[in-house]
């Protein structure tokens, strides 16, 4: 069997997705793509997996799209293949149920980045670079560059890096509330595991709703998402229990508001 591109693991609460194309470092294409969403979702459906990391193998985290496998592609394909495809498996990636962090060892470039603000929390070395080169190769950032970092980050500091071609430091990147810490090289991973198991502590089902209730705020989800909360919230209830025995029983439901 062929080595998987995006693998994940459980360990305990904690789950790890990582990229596996260290050789481009880490550099997505549409194999890589459905790979991840796979990992996705394995994610999310295993059981007792609390807190999700995302991490690149060897020294990238990821180089972003594959310019490669782009320039073989033609206007149609990258249309719908590429961008759409691309906006799905970040979209994804975003409205996982458990809160996510990313671990970045290395460079958070183009896609990579989107990647990376895709997480709720992202982690930095710093030796780390961020930013949105893809200008200067005659593409625009195409997976949420310009729309989910504005709305998390703020228009100026997106166009410092997508129209200045602004690469910044851990450190600044810090300062700018891009990432929200930054550790010594080569402690990343430990940083992210010991964050995570704090929040793994906390009560799921709350703090679930809760990244939900944000990602409405933010504008990443829609009036849906709040009606899914709310039926996921009266399904809990003592009331329902009343109104399906008393629908069974054929008689009229006792509601008490628990």
């Amino acid at each position: 069997m062929a080595e998987r591109l995006v693998t994940f693991e459980q360990d305990g609460a904690i789950g790890i997705v990582t990229l596996r194309r260290p050789e481009k470092f880490n550099a997505l294409d549409i194999p890589m793509l459905r790979a991840l969403e796979t990992a996705l979702d394995e994610a999310e459906m295993a059981e007792g997996v609390r807190v999700v990391l995302i991490r690149g193998e060897g020294k990238g985290f990821c180089a972003g799209g594959d310019v490669e496998a782009l320039a073989q592609m033609s206007a149609a394909d990258f249309q719908v293949q590429w961008v759409r495809y691309g906006h799905r498996v970040f979209d994804r990636l975003a409205r996982l149920r458990q809160p996510t962090i990313a671990v970045l060892s290395g460079h958070a470039l183009g896609g990579g980045l989107e990647l990376a603000v895709a997480c709720d929390f992202r982690v930095a070395e710093t030796q780390v670079k961020l930013g949105f080169p893809e200008t200067s190769i005659g593409v625009v950032p195409g997976w949420s560059g310009t729309q989910r970092a504005v709305r998390r980050f703020g228009a100026q500091i997106v166009r410092r890096m997508a129209l200045g071609g602004e690469l910044f430091a851990a450190s600044d990147a810090l300062a700018l509330g891009v990432v929200d810490r930054v550790v010594e090289t080569g402690q990343a991973l430990a940083e992210a595991r010991t964050w995570a198991e704090k929040i793994a502590g906390r009560g799921p089902l709350a703090t679930e709703a809760a990244k939900l209730m944000i990602a409405v705020a933010e504008g990443e989800e829609s009036a849906a998402a709040t009606e899914a909360l709310a039926s996921g919230f009266v399904a809990l209830t003592g009331d329902l229990k009343a109104g399906v025995s008393a629908f069974k029983a054929k008689q009229k439901p006792a509601f008490s508001r628990s």
